[in-house]
Parts: structure tokens; sequence; C-alpha cells
């Protein structure tokens, strides 16, 4: 596991103006989440995709494929999920400093995506 701090290689040129990897962490140990090399290059991507489509709504479906298929050789969503098990896109975005699509979080069954 990375320590305090550490986010490998991992670089946010992406991240948004008032986000910091210290409150990812800060928030992560608060969901009781120790963020490793795999939590830093997902909060990466989140971020990269959220610039990449900036001005476009971000649709969930669309979203959790472009992760799937990103992450599909290391296992997928199926891998994100173990990393995140709030939801690669519910809690992902939270701690990426993005607002997560509509749908992410569905708190009347208790779901995430």
């Amino acid at each position: 596991m990375a320590g305090p701090g550490d986010t490998g290689n991992v670089r946010f040129r992406y991240a948004p103006p008032d986000w910091t990897p210290q409150a990812a962490l800060e928030m992560a140990g608060r969901e009781g989440l120790e963020l490793g090399e795999d939590h830093w290059e997902l909060l990466n991507a989140l971020q990269e995709y959220y610039a990449r489509h900036e001005g476009q709504a971000i649709r969930r479906r669309v979203l959790h494929d472009a992760l799937d298929e990103k992450f599909h050789y290391k296992g997928g969503l199926r891998f994100l999920y173990m990393l995140f098990p709030g939801g690669p896109l519910a809690q992902g975005c939270r701690l990426a400093g993005l607002e997560p699509p509509a749908g992410a979080f569905d708190p009347s069954y208790g779901s995430v995506a």
C-alpha cells in the first residue's frame, strides 16, 4: 500500500482546482479506505474523463463502460468495486472532487455504481 500522501506515479493534470490529494486521503480515511496506487489511478482516470467531457452531461452507463474498458486488464468493474466498495462512480467521484453522475447512488435501494 502507498504511504500517506504517496500517489505513486500518478500526476493529476485534470484535477478540479479546489481538489488536493491530501483532501482525498482525509476523506478516504473517514470512509475506511487506505488509498493505494490503484485507487489513485482511478481517481486520475475519473478526473481526466470529466475534463475531456467538460460541458457535457456525464452519463452513468457511458462512464461505467469507459472505466470497465480502461481497467479491463486488471479485472474491469469487478476490480474497481473491490477497490471502492462504495462504488467506483459514487465513492470514486466523491474522492476525486467530482459530482457523481445521476443515478450513481440510489439511497432508496441502497445501491451504488
